[in-house]
């Protein structure tokens, strides 16, 4: 591992994340982004979008493109963004850009689009649903986005497999770099 980046409830970054784990600060927080008032449990982990130390997604994506993405798809485009800058790898040449690849996969992937999208659905008509639905939703378009904007030409990949996600998808990374697929992989969850 040679660059590492997070986006996670514990902070916008890795170095608040890891400050925040090492002083024993939970990443739990009343759920603010949905009405909970029916629901026994109205606790969650999420980024923080608002406050000190808060995720800015402008700090990493132009705005119109913001929304053509959904939330999980932005988070790890920031993160791959923060690894790659603290490993320092730029592919220089056409083939190191194809020694490269990307595997970063989600235990659920684009659920808020989901559900607004199957409301707009429901209330306004099939023709009222957005082209960007399903590029923005799907699981794989996170490796897709970071792929495509360091063009990293090689094994581009997505795991799905709940809490695991993480580890999984950095297991595989590195055994396709063990069986000489790729030199590089940009690899989370």
């Amino acid at each position: 591992v040679t660059g590492i980046g997070a986006v996670s409830p514990l902070g916008a970054n890795i170095e608040d994340s890891w400050s925040n784990l090492l002083k024993g600060h939970s990443g739990a927080s009343k759920i603010n982004h949905f009405k909970v008032d029916d629901l026994a449990c109205q606790i969650a982990c999420m980024v923080k979008t608002t406050g000190d130390g808060a995720f800015n997604a402008d700090d990493w994506i132009e705005p119109k493109d913001q929304k053509r993405l959904d939330q999980f798809i932005i988070y790890g485009i920031a993160a791959a963004e923060m690894a790659i800058q603290d490993s320092g790898y730029v592919a220089q040449t056409e083939e190191q850009q194809f020694r490269a690849g990307v595997l970063i996969g989600s235990g659920i992937g684009g659920l808020n689009g989901i559900v607004e999208n199957a409301l707009v659905l429901e209330e306004r008509g099939p023709r009222r649903i957005s082209p960007f639905f399903i590029p923005s939703s799907l699981i794989n378009l996170v490796s897709g986005q970071v792929s495509i904007r360091h063009q990293m030409k090689g094994p581009n990949h997505s795991v799905v497999t709940a809490c695991s996600t993480g580890a999984h998808a950095i297991g595989d990374a590195a055994r396709l770099i063990q069986m000489d697929d790729a030199d590089v992989m940009i690899a989370g969850g």
